[in-house]
């Protein structure tokens, strides 16, 4: 399959490295120094799955260098995926789809609005992986799958085929029927993990140690959950308990890709996280105080480290 992957990070960067190992024809779209370092020195991904070392992979800051391709893998941070959908809306000319695999629970509808939503497919990526350095991604614990699918409608041939390609690469993938649901699934404990992580400066074993922060944790994806079942998904009763029993089977060093940038001074995905809670809350008329404290916590930082504060959510 010809693949292109907006945005070379933790996500694109290892699922696109797998595929671009079993075979099939990956062009990375980055910038800067990541970039840079994968023109010299290749891509480098360490993980217990295995590592891998593409010496001379396809790499651009410019997706207009790309033919049309089958399927985006859209892999950006949530404040630049207008700007990036339009960037590689070219790249779907000869009928291939755009999936998101992003933190927040509104990136089909943003990106559709950009690209047209019959080219947009959902999808939820599971898996702890940052930059550690400029051309390394790391990839912490094992987990790491991929589930997408179509909103509302029968999904297209290019997502069976799309599943086949990872399955060769050994990436645990699968097209769902309820794929708004899953992103949902997702999205009501991302954004509390973030969210806590990041406020508290700490790792998710340290947080389900300690009883008070365990508490809060649960109480974040209690809220969420709320907000959900309000809105009309249908996340099972049991969710949150689920969640948490989740949360103890983490590798206790899991730190989310939030606390990761805040520690490193960069910008924070919290108005789409613990922010959107907040607001689509306060929309849905339900409660989201846990939420709204977690975001006020990391206000300050949401623009980087030099930048100003947030504007409210």
């Amino acid at each position: 399959m010809r693949i292109a992957i907006m945005g070379a990070g933790g996500v694109g960067g290892y699922f696109g490295a797998k595929l671009a190992q079993a075979g099939h024809e990956v062009t990375f779209i980055a910038r800067g120094r990541h970039l840079a370092a994968m023109r010299e020195q290749g891509l480098r991904v360490r993980s217990a799955n295995g590592d891998i070392h593409l010496a001379k992979p396809a790499v651009t800051d410019d997706p207009s260098d790309i033919a049309p391709v089958d399927a985006v893998l859209f892999a950006v941070k949530l404040w630049d995926t207008e700007d990036a959908a339009a960037r590689v809306a070219p790249l779907l000319a000869r009928g291939g789809v755009v999936i998101p695999f992003q933190n927040g629970v509104e990136s089909m509808e943003r990106v559709g609005a950009v690209v047209g939503g019959e080219r947009v497919l959902g999808g939820t990526a599971h898996i702890a992986a940052t930059i550690g350095e400029p051309g390394t991604i790391v990839h912490t614990g094992t987990m790491a799958r991929l589930r997408f699918g179509a909103a509302g409608r029968e999904p297209p041939a290019v997502a069976r085929d799309l599943v086949a390609a990872f399955r060769e690469a050994t990436v645990d993938a699968d097209v769902v029927a309820d794929i708004t649901r899953a992103v949902w699934e997702k999205f009501c404990f991302l954004a509390s993990f973030a969210g806590l992580t990041a406020a508290s400066r700490q790792p998710v074993g340290v947080i389900r140690a300690d009883p008070e922060m365990r508490s809060v944790l649960e109480a974040a994806i209690a809220e969420a959950w709320m907000l959900g079942r309000a809105k009309g998904i249908a996340l099972a009763d049991d969710y949150v308990a689920g969640q948490m029993r989740f949360a103890d089977g983490l590798p206790p060093e899991m730190k989310s890709s939030m606390l990761h940038d805040l520690t490193l001074g960069h910008r924070l995905e919290a108005p789409w996280l613990s922010g959107a809670v907040v607001r689509m809350a306060r929309d849905a008329g339900t409660k989201a105080p846990v939420h709204a404290t977690l975001y006020a916590a990391v206000k300050p930082y949401v623009a980087g480290a030099a930048g100003p504060p947030a504007a409210p959510a």
